[in-house]
């Protein structure tokens, strides 16, 4: 079988300035004999430059049409947009994160065309962990604290809570649902922040977990929905950590219990990518990142660690490298076939969604 070609898009999701692949993985790919095309300027956003890439060994070319007509494989960092649908066809394959559940139309695009969409997001291992999330989730709980950071400050809406309190005042209070890598990592940051931190998760073994290595600087709680609601209650700051691999976030916490928080906290829903686990929640940007509503500032941007592009980039071509080049060396049949945890990552083909989670979630709809 023939290898693929790689193509690297610029992102065109508002405010993305990562990319799908650093210097170091194309010249992974070139040694595997595999061409990298780059379309000019796409690391900019990540301070990257296409001198970089062309001594790592990559084609740049100058237009966006150009990289997707000529690539057997896209590798991108975002699903593709709107605009992006007509470079669609049925001997692509597609390499991003995709979050179908809480983009249909997107799934709608890939099964009309044809196209080959494996998903970042739904790569698991046997036991449950998903490795190609990871980085971003470590990227996006340690800056969904330093978001709410600052917004909590009251030039921003905020209630003017300093996380950390001072010497005689009360540290601000953090509410953290989910203690998955989102969620632990903005615990672990929001306790370095001197905040009193509560983690909620179903998962007592996984509170263990962080027990075990906090040894009580994170308060860990069993979570229900009587302790959501205190918890939500009492918080300055609430980051909802949610996951569930490939389908829709659940809602936990409801209009009613944000009805319930102090005026001018915050709330930050990090599984917006995969409808928010907020009731009523609307997807925001980094361009216009806030909104109130009953009195509490909602962040909910659908990309936070395209806010650190550079870092983002990095952690995340260290993850998705191995099984870029798998794809494209052995085609995604073959490889696959090769890799069960790569296989989950399969999410349409053929005209159909292939991803039994997936499938569901969008049957279920909204």
């Amino acid at each position: 079988m023939s290898l693929l070609t790689v193509g690297v898009p610029t992102e065109v999701k508002p405010d993305e300035r990562r990319v799908a692949l650093t210097p170091d993985g194309v010249r992974e790919m070139e040694s595997h004999g595999v061409e990298v095309l780059v379309q000019s300027g796409a690391g900019v956003g990540a301070s990257i430059t296409d001198d970089a890439y062309r001594a790592a060994g990559a084609e740049i070319v100058a237009t966006a049409a150009e990289v997707w007509a000529r690539a057997g494989m896209v590798a991108k960092v975002k699903e593709p947009q709107v605009e992006e649908f007509d470079h669609l066809r049925d001997d692509l394959v597609l390499f991003t994160y995709l979050h179908l559940a809480a983009y249909p139309k997107v799934a709608d695009a890939l099964c009309s065309a044809g196209t080959t969409g494996i998903a970042y997001e739904t790569v698991m291992r046997p036991d449950g962990s998903l490795p190609l999330l990871a980085p971003m989730s470590e990227v996006a709980g340690r800056l969904a604290v330093q978001a709410g950071a600052r917004f909590l400050e009251a030039p921003q809406g905020g209630r003017g809570v300093l996380l950390g309190g001072a010497p005689g005042v009360q540290p601000g209070r953090v509410t953290v649902i989910g203690a998955g890598n989102v969620g632990w990592n903005a615990a672990w940051v929001a306790a370095g922040m001197e905040a009193e931190v509560n983690l909620l998760d179903m998962n007592l073994d996984r509170l263990r977990f962080v027990d075990q290595i906090h040894k009580g600087r994170i308060t860990t709680l069993a979570s229900n929905r009587g302790t959501v609601e205190r918890c939500v209650a009492d918080a300055d700051l609430v980051i909802g950590a949610v996951l569930v691999a490939g389908g829709r976030a659940p809602v936990v916490i409801t209009e009613a219990m944000v009805a319930g928080m102090k005026p001018g906290s915050v709330i930050v829903d990090v599984a917006i990518d995969q409808g928010g686990c907020v009731e009523g929640i609307e997807e925001t940007s980094h361009h216009d990142p806030v909104y109130v509503r009953h009195g509490v500032v909602h962040y909910a941007v659908g990309n936070i660690p395209g806010a650190v592009p550079h870092t983002s980039t990095h952690a995340l071509t260290n993850a998705t490298l191995p099984y870029l080049v798998a794809v494209a060396v052995h085609g995604p049949e073959e490889a696959c076939r090769r890799d069960p945890v790569l296989a989950h990552g399969l999410n349409t083909r053929a005209g159909a969604v292939v991803n039994p989670v997936v499938a569901e979630a969008l049957a279920a709809g909204p």
